[in-house]
């Protein structure tokens, strides 16, 4: 099977890497044929091209794989792929997570699949298992830790007492961290990838921008001083819960107790939770990022093409995001605490512990303080 690579960045030459040098026969059938690449000092391989058309007009390639990130021109060049006929694997999910009703559409008109476990979990085969999940059951909500730069930058504030710059900083130096780490940092990445979650766990899409996402920008050690003391560690994690009128969804750090699997989770790792019926909670844990695992994701998607593995055929409802039943206590650090004094249960100078309330009540308080240094996250019960 001829297959077309868009980009040979990090995860692309991740995928020339295992395709190239895998021992395994099936996958030896998958041939990188061609290459797009941005420049010429990225020609350094005879099947690299700068003209994307040496893959989108050459009939002999059946899948596109786009690993180039990015709304644009990776959406144009997804969608003309499908709409050619070509089946299309990708782990953008940036771009994914704004065009994905209309990819699907393509898919389904030209009789052709798209598939996405890179673009959501990296190495982790999140998507995979919650689609067997759903061959059973339904998934009731999920839960995670979707971000291995951020989960390294609070892992080291936690153990080193250190402030959020150094440790991102630190990140950046690692490799963990891009230069402008704003997707990361203010949980963009993770916004993409819960709603991602939504759509095949629940069979939902909904509006991006509906989504609360509070990131960990002006995290700072006093917060871990204040969670180590009441037994807690903080995490920035996705969650979502079904519904049949609405679905809930948000992503914002919150204070798990020691004994939280999640707890434990630390470095770049990513951990990830279902919850159904009879399976009950399960937990899948592993790299979340990096050239190979994300490759690997890339490749499994490749080889269930090539096998003739039946994509789920999509056709997801919209459904709108009401974090209503999402009651919890809040631990909120503000110069505006007389905003929330009507919901206060403990006041610690500029630190408020709310009562318990929801989340749609805690979103509309911290709109109404307009202060930017504020920082906001669950407390655990």
């Amino acid at each position: 099977m001829k297959i077309g690579l868009l980009g040979h960045g990090v995860v692309g030459s991740g995928v020339t890497a295992i395709t190239d040098s895998c021992a395994v026969k099936k996958v030896r059938r998958l041939e990188v044929s061609k290459i797009l690449v941005k420049d010429e000092s990225e020609l350094t391989d005879p099947r690299c091209t700068l003209n994307v058309e040496d893959i989108l007009e050459d009939p002999d390639i059946e899948v596109v794989a786009e690993c180039m990130g990015g709304l644009e021109p990776a959406h144009t060049f997804v969608a003309r792929a499908l709409g050619s006929g070509k089946h299309v694997v990708t782990s953008n999910k940036k771009m994914f997570a704004h065009y994905c009703e209309e990819l699907f559409a393509l898919a389904e008109e030209n009789g052709v699949s798209i598939r996405y476990e890179a673009s959501c979990g990296g190495g982790i085969p999140w998507m995979t298992n919650l689609a067997r999940v759903k061959r059973l059951e339904a998934i009731e909500s999920f839960r995670g830790i979707f971000n291995g730069t951020t989960n390294y930058i609070l892992s080291r504030m936690a153990e080193t007492g250190s402030e959020f710059a150094e440790n991102l900083a630190e990140a950046q130096r690692l490799g963990y961290a891009e230069q402008d780490p704003t997707d990361d940092i203010d949980a963009h990445d993770v916004k993409y990838k819960t709603a991602l979650t939504a759509v095949k766990a629940f069979n939902t899409l909904v509006d991006l921008d509906s989504i609360p996402t509070y990131g960990i920008s002006n995290v700072a050690a006093e917060d871990f001083s204040w969670g180590k003391e009441h037994g807690l560690t903080l995490k920035l994690l996705g969650a979502g819960k079904a519904g049949e009128e609405a679905v809930s969804l948000y992503v914002m750090p919150v204070f798990v107790k020691s004994g939280d699997i999640f707890a434990n989770v630390n470095a770049n790792y990513n951990a990830v939770q279902s919850d159904s019926r009879t399976l009950g909670e399960a937990v899948y844990i592993g790299q979340g990022a990096g050239s190979l695992p994300t490759a690997h994701a890339v490749v499994q998607d490749l080889l269930d093409i090539y096998q003739g593995q039946d994509s789920e055929n999509i056709a997801p409802k919209h459904l709108p995001v009401n974090n209503d039943s999402v009651k919890e206590q809040f631990y909120i650090r503000t110069q505006r605490p007389e905003v929330f004094a009507e919901v206060a249960a403990e006041t610690a100078g500029n630190v408020i512990i709310t009562k318990e309330i929801s989340l749609s009540e805690v979103n509309r308080l911290i709109s109404s303080a307009e202060d930017r240094s504020l920082f906001a996250a669950i407390v655990s019960r």
